[in-house]
């Protein structure tokens, strides 16, 4: 199967990157991640085209024979053009009972510097396991509707993931630090917010889980990791494209169009999340 859509192609390379194994069913690619398997986006199918009007709940099914064991079901579309017919595709996927998350695929060949220079955080790259820890809670406190407990198990395994890609060269993940006394002890300062950068193809590179603590939204943060993860990309990398995927509804585009990012184009993905992930 041939991936059309930017986005898709590479979330796929770094998933593979990392140890996940894509199997290649001609009509769609089954995708798992056996070390996560709470991975929602590490556990998926992805479809080549939208199903026929009416087989929504047999693709649930197929899911549902393919990760027996899943509490979630995960589904992605390669299907990059014509909105009308997204729009209809959700529509009937959500009649099936999925949510549906709309997203935008925005690209890059060079950045603007961010519009407020912060003066009060250390921006730089995540070292420490005390570092990488503080990075798996704040996964946890920036969704208030999940299960702490659990997702934590998630979150640091997604770290293992993202050092190995470090550690190999892949990539690098980059932190705005508070430079208060309370913090300023061997992971010096607390993690406010953070991106990750990594190589999939030739010349291009992906930003990975771009995230900010409730508290500190507002301040120019996100646009300050995500400025120096770039600029690492483009310097040290060979990066000659920066790919970055937004929530349509979410602040955070608004923020990387302010960087340079332009609109490329769109990736329609259908989830349901477990009882326990409340959001």
């Amino acid at each position: 199967m041939h991936v059309r859509s930017l986005g898709f192609r590479t979330d796929l390379a770094l998933l593979t990157l990392t140890g996940s194994v894509v199997e290649d069913r001609g009509t769609h690619l089954v995708v798992r991640t056996p070390d996560n398997p709470t991975y929602f986006w590490g556990n998926f199918l992805l479809l080549a085209e939208p199903p026929f009007a009416g087989g929504e709940r047999e693709v649930v099914a197929a899911f549902q024979t393919e990760f027996p064991e899943a509490s979630h079901v995960s589904v992605g579309i390669d299907l990059i053009g014509d909105r009308a017919v997204e729009d209809e595709v959700a529509q009937r996927f959500a009649e099936a009972g999925l949510d549906v998350d709309r997203a935008v695929v925005l690209t890059a060949s060079s950045v603007h510097q961010p519009l407020r220079s912060l003066l009060d955080v250390d921006v730089r790259p995540l070292e420490s396991d005390e570092v990488w820890q503080q990075r798996a809670e704040l996964s946890c406190e920036i969704d208030p509707g999940v299960d702490c407990e659990k997702h934590i198990r998630f979150a640091l395994r997604k770290n293992s993931q993202e050092r190995a890609l470090v550690a190999a060269g892949h990539g690098q993940r980059f932190g705005a630090f508070s430079r208060d006394a309370e913090h300023d002890g061997e992971g010096k300062g607390r993690l406010l917010s953070t991106a990750g950068i990594f190589r999939t193809e030739g010349g291009v590179a992906r930003f990975q889980s771009v995230e900010t603590h409730p508290d500190a939204r507002r301040q120019g943060l996100a646009a300050t990791v995500v400025h120096a993860a770039a600029r690492h990309a483009l310097d040290h990398l060979g990066a000659q494209t920066l790919v970055i995927v937004a929530d349509e509804a979410e602040d955070a585009i608004r923020i990387y169009r302010r960087l340079g990012f332009a609109d490329t184009e769109r990736q329609l993905m259908l989830e349901r999340r477990p009882p326990h992930y409340r959001a």
